[in-house]
């Protein structure tokens, strides 16, 4: 190829994952390998059970659709666009094609040689980590690896062009520790360990002759290298340590303090006299010493509200937690971590809400106040998913009282309901549009009446009644008599194993929303309204897997698993046959939710609505890698409660 085509190749490419992540001497090999194909309107490039060819494809210009032949019906199981990689087989496995590609309209197709990209996967990590997340087109017909997708993505996460402050409000003082607690090479790892104990810290960092930093060992670093690899406590210290380590001067400026352990992924970062690893050790930071010098420390959060009466301080300390959720996002942190912390803040500040209503009402009302009662989280902050401040869902429940007495019962609760909405909603939570909230007299009711709705909505499952069976069975108690909300939730179960054919109704309504597959040109987005051309990712891709996660438990009458990728969890103890296919949904649920949640951060809104416009290739691949676990288990969802059979 002439120069110039060679570098029209190369700048074609260079857009493109994963060729973004190549050096300009490897694309440059690439660019000169790549042949250019041009295939008519219904050519095909590869058919179903063709033997690999020696290279994969790139489509430069025009519509390639990867389809599937079974039973003489043929299925498009892919729609590539501009940059697509495709054919990938002959690289990863050169197994022969299990999918058909057929170009769509006229189309111009690079075709890359797998003898030239062999050399770079072993080279470049992160290429080959692109092809085992499956972000290739065609690579998800078989259920992708979600864990390889997650790792994907943090490792192919750009660096933010922002400051890297996100959470943090001008330079801090940082508290790092001056005193550091070290150890030369050549020690035992019982000995080090002894120092840490006496000192009463976390890691230890190993040095030499000249006390310059050789490497640091961590707690972890004991669970994970000693413990878990039974190796003796005589091991030297070298043979565990983390090396080599990141240093820097303490005079350095805390945003590039900040960034350099951001970018580095790093959990403590070590301070020499000059800055080197060639100098003397005098202090060291951690990452938890740059949350706690901004108060941003879910511990610190958590003490200060604890420690307040005060609503609008609430509202600062929540708007804090917000602050820390960006960051636990921007860094990869494990979608459970992430929602324990933000739902234990929720509680805690709903938790205060309920006192502080105490406190105003309970001498108006003596004998009422002494009635046991207790406040119930619903929908996502039910599931410990609400992330964002979003719609409010809850309901309060209260022992049964004489009849001649519940007015006056009922009077207080009310009022102890209405005031926490009022605090939930100062500290910026949204309002339910549909007034499923504990200040509604509908849903602030004694434990009989709760069950006469739960029996209801069972024995006599309409729409409504299954619409409030999927808000109102994700409950969880958050203050006052916990054993009445456990009655509520044996009293749903008494009434399932009665009617099993409520689990039919609830499984159609778990089929509503097929699996948004065709999602690249066929994307399902909105057609009209303020949404327009937009993707519902909590209607078309979230509420089927926690519908599904709902069911199944209900099903195994599993108690006390309210979130969706717990449930999953232990769903794959459950039924080992689909082990695989619900640690995947799980992984799925996470990825989705953190979509949501970056969404709804950067936008300022409750992330509900995705532009697909907006998104990179990745990103929208990796949403529809998650896609995928949904249309399985719909599959067998039909089957298994026969919904073919089945009608109204």
């Amino acid at each position: 190829m002439s120069n110039v085509i060679v570098n029209r190749v190369k700048e074609f490419l260079k857009r493109f994952p994963p060729f973004t992540f190549l050096s300009e001497a490897s694309l440059q090999l690439v660019a000169k390998g790549v042949e250019v194909h041009y295939f008519a309107k219904g050519e095909f490039l590869f058919k179903q059970g063709d033997p690999a060819q020696n290279c994969f494809f790139v489509l430069k210009e025009g519509s390639v659709h990867l389809t599937e032949t079974q039973d003489g019906q043929t299925k498009v199981r892919e729609v590539c666009d501009e940059g697509d990689v495709f054919g990938v087989l002959a690289l990863l496995g050169k197994r022969p094609y299990i999918l058909n590609a057929v170009a769509e309209e006229e189309s111009l197709v690079y075709a890359i040689p797998v003898s030239i990209f062999e050399i770079i996967l072993e080279e470049n990590s992160r290429v080959s980590l692109y092809f085992a997340a499956g972000f290739a087109s065609g690579q998800v017909v078989v259920r992708t690896d979600l864990s390889q997708s997650q790792k994907a993505r943090g490792i192919f996460m750009e660096a933010s062009k922002d400051t890297g402050l996100l959470i943090f409000t001008g330079q801090s003082d940082l508290n790092f520790s001056k005193d550091v607690v070290t150890c030369q090479q050549g020690i035992t790892i019982i000995e080090a360990v002894k120092k840490m104990s006496t000192m009463g810290v976390g890691s230890i960092v190993v040095t030499d002759a000249q006390e310059h930093p050789m490497g640091i060992i961590t707690d972890k670093d004991l669970r994970n290298r000693l413990i878990a690899q039974n190796m003796p406590y005589e091991t030297p210290v070298e043979e565990i340590m983390t090396s080599p380590v990141m240093t820097m001067t303490r005079d350095a400026g805390f945003s590039a303090l900040y960034l350099t352990m951001i970018k580095n992924r790093l959990h403590h970062l070590i301070f020499t006299e000059d800055g080197t690893a060639q100098s003397k050790v005098i202090g060291i930071l951690s990452d938890h010493d740059i949350l706690l010098s901004q108060g941003n420390s879910p511990a610190v959060l958590i003490n200060a509200l604890m420690k307040t009466w005060d609503v609008k301080e609430m509202a600062k300390v929540r708007d804090s937690a917000e602050r820390l959720l960006r960051y636990y996002l921007e860094n990869e942190l494990s979608m459970d971590f992430v929602a324990s912390i933000i739902s234990e803040i929720n509680d805690i500040i709903i938790k205060r809400a309920v006192q502080m209503a105490k406190k105003k009402h309970d001498a108006d009302y003596p004998e009422a106040s002494k009635v046991k009662f207790c406040f119930l989280s619903l929908g996502s902050e039910g599931r410990e998913e609400q992330l964002l401040r979003t719609d409010l869902d809850n309901a309060m429940v209260f022992a049964d009282v004489p009849e001649a007495q519940l007015k006056e019962v009922k009077e207080y609760m009310l009022l102890i309901s209405q005031e926490v909405i009022e605090i939930l909603l100062i500290c910026g939570f949204q309002s339910c549009p549909g007034d499923m909230m504990a200040n509604n007299p509908k849903w602030c009711q004694p434990l009989s009446e709760w069950k006469k709705y739960f029996s209801e909505w069972i024995l006599q499952p309409n729409q409504l009644a299954i619409m409030h069976s999927t808000i109102f069975f994700d409950f969880r108690p958050i203050y006052g008599y916990k054993p009445l909300a456990e009655e509520m939730t044996q009293h749903i179960y008494n009434e399932i194993a009665d009617k099993t054919i409520f689990l039919n109704f609830l499984a159609k309504n778990a089929l509503l929303n097929p699996a948004p597959l065709g999602f690249f040109r066929n994307f399902i987005v909105e057609k009209s309204g303020e949404h327009r051309d937009k993707f519902d990712i909590k209607l078309r891709a979230m509420m089927p897997l926690a519908d599904i996660a709902r069911l199944l438990v209900l099903s195994h009458r599993v108690v006390g698993i309210n979130n969706t990728f717990k449930r999953f969890e232990k769903l794959s103890e459950l039924e080992p046959n689909y082990r695989e296919l619900f640690l995947e949904a799980g992984k799925a649920y996470e990825i989705l939710m953190r979509m949501r949640a970056i969404e709804g951060l950067q936008s300022n809104n409750s992330g509900r609505f995705i532009s697909p416009e907006g998104m990179g290739k990745i990103q929208r691949q990796l949403l529809k890698n998650a896609f995928a676990p949904i249309d399985e288990l719909q599959k067998i969802i039909r089957v298994r409660f026969q919904l073919d059979y089945f009608t109204n």
